[in-house]
């Protein structure tokens, strides 16, 4: 069973799925569905239109260079079937997409890591600018120690009675 990828947005395309586009000069291209398709013939450059793939790598969205992306490639060299190479690719194949994700998780962490130190920066200079709105003027604590003095006496007070 082969696995191919859509030429538009570059997401796997199962078998029996999809529509093929051959050209004149025997070229063929493979679309998931007909947004590609249609995205295709109106001439769009994947790159330029921020559901593909292509875009997201193009943008510094995805990891580019690594490589675990070297194991994804279409080999198209026929092998002899060997029952052990089968279970030791298999196996590969599992080891791989795990260090895949891995690798993913940590890009995307480092890739967000800039924009959280910069939104952090930005609440504080908020808070720098606008202090008046979170500190109580004098008189209003003055005020709220008070009560809460008052309120304090009142609950040793009914404590004290109730003791008695």
């Amino acid at each position: 069973m082969r696995l191919e990828k859509c030429y538009f947005c570059s997401s796997t395309i199962y078998p029996g799925h999809g529509i093929s586009f051959v050209r004149n000069d025997c070229k063929t291209f493979r679309f998931c569905r007909s947004k590609c398709h249609k995205a295709f013939k109106m001439k769009r450059n994947p790159r330029k239109v921020r559901w593909t793939k292509a875009f997201r790598k193009a943008a510094g969205k995805e990891m580019t260079v690594d490589a675990v992306y070297d194991f994804e490639k279409k080999r198209n060299e026929p092998v002899k079937y060997d029952r052990e190479l089968w279970s030791n690719t298999v196996r590969a194949m599992k080891r791989v997409a795990e260090i895949k994700q891995k690798r993913e998780g940590q890009f995307i962490k480092n890739r967000l890591k800039a924009n959280k130190e910069a939104e952090a920066e930005k609440d504080q200079q908020e808070v720098e600018r606008n202090i008046e709105l979170i500190e109580m003027p004098e008189e209003a604590k003055r005020l709220a120690q008070q009560r809460v003095a008052v309120k304090a006496r009142k609950a040793d007070a009914e404590a004290a009675s109730a003791a008695e």
